[in-house]
């Protein structure tokens, strides 16, 4: 048998289409491919049959969706925990099952992102960036829609009066929502000059807040800030500083139990650095250092970040979910097979289910060390 792919014509004889059509359309000449097939010994075609473009496009989209279902099978199937050193167990069980929780989130805007749980009524809120909305799940239900116009809300956590705090993409600002159903803005700017892109944020328990600001892809504008950096608001809201600027892509941060340490990722270096706190709550510059590399082969960078009350740092990195000491040292990895961890929080009745969100996905799984609750106790440290 002999086959033949040749490109033939699928718009037909121009005096077959009416001019008033040829006009509305383009209707340049489009491949469509015929198999000619020759069978009998005397040469005479017996079949022709014709795979159309679009039938070819339909067969290669069939094969991708194949493809496309086994490496979700493959990604289910290679969920685990890792263990890197003996210490994990202490944390974390690896024989604890990796929850999926809800999925179907994110886009070409942005993933899922900002979990933070509401101890008040056992629910946890994370937002849906490219939808710009913000979704509620409580256990053993499916999440629903709390919220929408979230202005493309990222990070969120809780102030000392139990007020949601959110940092904002699309406004390029950080708000705080009122009881009375009213906002707040928070900071929008530094110095005169409008705020890249906020990006995460965390209350100390005095009140004060700081946030992220590592811009975005578009290029900043003569009346934005120029630097990438993290902010410190003060408890009354009357004053804003730029604590740290020695980063070129800071994303989650979050303190050490006691207070006495701030920790940032930065994402585009993929690693996180710590800092030392002053008692006016700013940063010992100096004091500026490497806490722990998250780089490596896999897809996977340092977003947001949490630690529990025994000092241990959960952050995304390659591969996965990491599990840090507080020392730096890589204890373990939740390998939940998916490309990013995006952020993560603690939650439940007892603060020990930790909620992690990746780009299309919101994940559990059990921990035995409670999370730093949020809100934060107030003047604890």
């Amino acid at each position: 048998m002999v086959a033949i792919l040749s490109p033939v014509g699928r718009c037909g004889h121009a005096n077959e289409v009416p001019a008033s059509v040829r006009n509305a359309v383009s209707c340049r000449p489009q491949p469509t491919f015929a198999l000619q097939a020759t069978v009998d010994k005397g040469g005479a075609m017996r079949d022709i049959s014709f795979v159309s473009r679009r039938d070819m496009l339909r067969m290669a989209g069939a094969a991708a969706l194949a493809v496309a279902d086994f490496r979700t099978v493959w990604a289910q199937s290679a969920k685990k925990i890792e263990s890197m050193a003996p210490e994990l167990d202490r944390i974390i069980s690896t024989s604890e099952p990796i929850r999926e929780l809800a999925t179907g989130y994110g886009g070409d805007i942005g993933p899922a992102e900002g979990p933070v749980w509401w101890s008040e009524g056992r629910y946890l809120l994370f937002n849906d960036i490219h939808t710009a909305r913000r979704m509620k799940y409580a256990s053993g239900q499916s999440a629903t829609v709390a919220m929408e116009k979230t202005n493309e809300a990222n990070g969120m956590t809780r102030d000392l009066q139990g007020r949601l705090v959110s940092a904002e993409h699309l406004t390029r600002r950080v708000t705080r929502y009122e009881p009375d159903g009213s906002l707040t803005v928070i900071a929008n700017s530094f110095q005169g000059k409008r705020l890249l892109r906020p990006n995460d944020v965390i209350v100390k328990s005095d009140g004060s807040i700081y946030f992220t600001d590592p811009g975005g892809n578009a290029a900043p504008e003569q009346w934005d800030v120029t630097i990438t950096g993290v902010y410190r608001v003060s408890p009354d809201l009357g004053s804003i500083s730029l604590i740290i600027d020695d980063m070129v892509r800071p994303n989650g941060l979050a303190f050490s139990p006691d207070e006495s340490i701030l920790y940032v990722a930065d994402s585009r270096r993929r690693h996180v650095r710590a800092y030392d706190v002053q008692p006016n709550g700013t940063i010992f510059k100096d004091t500026s250092r490497l806490f722990v590399d998250l780089n490596g082969a896999e897809p996977g960078v340092p977003d947001g970040i949490k630690v529990d009350t025994a000092g241990n740092m959960f952050s995304g990195g390659t591969g996965g979910l990491f599990i840090i000491d507080p020392k730096g040292k890589k204890l373990g990895r939740i390998v939940h097979g998916q490309p990013a961890t995006t952020n993560v929080a603690f939650g439940g009745d007892d603060w020990k289910t930790l909620f992690f969100t990746t780009r299309s996905t919101l994940f559990s799984v059990g921990v035995k060390i409670a999370g730093v609750p949020v809100p934060v106790k107030k003047g604890t440290t």
